[in-house]
């Protein structure tokens, strides 16, 4: 392995996630499989899943309980970073503005990106930013069978 790959390899050693890997749990699961790290996570992230939260949709509240989970796995060390959404970012959400937030403190630190959200792994890999992409899988709903027509 040359220089190049071994400095790649120890920047890569602080991973910044981004709601999509909170709220799928992707973190914890790769912490379990011996996972090591940095992980730093954007306040714009807590921001997301707070908003969320109030609004009453369970992923805020399961995405919270995740990222206090993480603070219990000893390979892992949790840090948070950036500024939390401006009206700016909060208005043009839809837009991918947080996303882009995010995107940019990963850029800063110089760490890899985890996240479960196709179009961020796309959009940080066309900045040059190292991306580990988890597809999220969604059970399909058993087909039911019925002898007889249901009224």
């Amino acid at each position: 392995m040359n220089n190049i790959n071994k400095k790649q390899e120890r920047r890569a050693e602080s991973y910044v996630v981004d709601t999509s890997a909170i709220i799928h749990r992707k973190v914890s699961r790769l912490a379990k499989n011996g996972f090591k790290g940095t992980i730093l996570i954007p306040n714009a992230a807590i921001a997301e899943l707070e908003n969320l939260a109030n609004k009453g949709q369970d992923v805020g509240i399961k995405g919270l309980e995740e990222v206090a989970k993480l603070h219990h796995f000893k390979n892992l060390k949790i840090k948070f970073i950036g500024p939390r959404p401006s009206e700016h970012h909060i208005k043009y959400a839809k837009s991918g503005e947080i996303d882009a937030l995010i995107r940019s403190l990963a850029n800063t630190y110089h760490a890899a990106l985890i996240t479960a959200d196709i179009v961020q792994s796309k959009s940080a890999a066309a900045y040059g930013i190292k991306v580990l992409f988890h597809k999220v899988r969604f059970k399909k709903p058993k087909k039911k069978f019925f002898l007889w027509k249901k009224k």
